[in-house]
């Protein structure tokens, strides 16, 4: 509701850890990291959508979804050099920090 808002996401994974199984993760986070917030939003929510999902599943490269206005060479420069660590990473504060169990959800505020 407000121009001041932030989100941020970490990853709390119920399965091992793999290219595989990570596309989403790894999108959302290379987005995050390389868009401007108006291609963000567009993206994340046909990144959110289970067709999408699906299709990944299925072998289709992720910068078939990418929208109009994105910076897709960037995006896809930090996608494919993105390591799993970071989302190891994430797991392991939610799991150890956080007190979350593996693929359990959680909204962190910190705000006013």
């Amino acid at each position: 509701t407000s121009s001041h808002t932030r989100v941020g996401i970490l990853n709390n994974p119920s399965s091992k850890i793999q290219e595989d199984n990570t596309a989403i993760a790894r999108g959302v986070l290379a987005a995050f990291l390389t868009q401007n917030n108006s291609n963000l939003k567009s993206f994340l929510s046909k990144l959110s959508k289970e067709e999408t999902a699906k299709s990944l599943a299925a072998g289709t490269k992720i910068v078939k979804f990418l929208i109009p206005g994105m910076d897709g060479d960037t995006f896809e420069k930090k996608y494919n050099t993105l390591g799993l660590d970071l989302i190891k990473t994430h797991q392991m504060f939610c799991q150890e920090v956080l007190k979350l169990l593996p693929g359990q959800m959680a909204v962190i505020s910190n705000g006013r």
